[in-house]
């Protein structure tokens, strides 16, 4: 075997020693989750595209759009979107003002995401729920996005140890066996994991799409069901894989 060809093939064997891949998630997160009476009315949205529980982040272009879906109507927020940085890379916050009780499903589609490892895009159609002043019906109701995750357990007021369980739908059906990654945001870096294997947890939906995670500890959890797109996109004149990911992102609090 010659020295060029052995030199890959080591390497090759190291990467793939090195455990499983880190997985991608895109990320909507607000200052508050449940917004009760007597509390402020602004809501802080941070949007990033990270691996939230090692902390390594990655650009997160403009979105190509973020928006609020709340009492039948949804709103265009893409203009009150700011540019950040979060541990040097580009990430975006907007503030909301909350004027009226109901349930604020915040999403966002990014730009589709360029990945070489992968050989392919990724777009990460992502949302979290925030409720406000005692209204909460309709937290279950589909916003409508290519791929999403619609909860079926009500995505706040939960403990943490609480099982939620969420169907996963693209172009509007439930995927049967969908795959779901699940991580944790591990913000300040305070926990580590025994193993790669268990940065990122991963459970099977049902037949009928619905999957169920039992949460361990307080904290954001991301749930990201992936499938692929039937649709290609050219990446130097080559058509290429488009990863479609359904984030749904849900906090959890500890039991006082």
């Amino acid at each position: 075997m010659k020295r060029g060809m052995f030199f890959v093939l080591s390497l090759a064997l190291v990467l793939a020693a090195a455990g499983p891949a880190s997985a991608h998630f895109g990320m909507v997160i607000p200052s508050d989750e449940m917004v009760m009476q007597g509390e402020g009315r602004d809501v802080k949205v941070d949007l990033l595209f990270w691996h939230p529980f090692e902390g390594i982040g990655m650009e997160l272009v403009k979105p190509a759009k973020f928006a609020v879906v709340a009492n039948g109507k949804e709103t265009d927020l893409l203009g009150s979107l700011k540019s950040a940085k979060t541990k040097g890379h580009q990430t975006w916050t907007a503030d909301f003002k909350i004027k009226r009780p109901g349930v604020y499903m915040f999403y966002m589609e990014p730009q589709p995401y360029w990945e070489p490892a992968e050989d392919c895009f990724i777009v990460h159609y992502t949302k979290t729920i925030v409720t406000a002043f005692g209204d909460d019906e309709g937290w279950d109701e589909e916003i409508g996005l290519k791929t999403e995750i619609v909860p079926l357990s009500k995505p706040y007021g939960l403990y943490a140890g609480n099982v939620f369980q969420g169907i996963v739908k693209l172009n509007g059906k439930p995927v049967p066996h969908a795959e779901v990654e699940v991580e944790y945001f591990n913000k300040d870096g305070k926990y580590s994991a025994p193993t790669d294997y268990m940065v990122t947890q991963t459970v099977k939906a049902d037949g009928n799409g619905v999957f169920t995670y039992a949460a361990p500890r307080a904290g954001w959890w991301g749930f990201a069901a992936l499938n692929t797109s039937d649709e290609k996109k050219k990446h130097d004149g080559e058509d290429k894989d488009i990863e479609l990911g359904a984030v749904l992102w849900v906090k959890f609090h500890d039991m006082k």
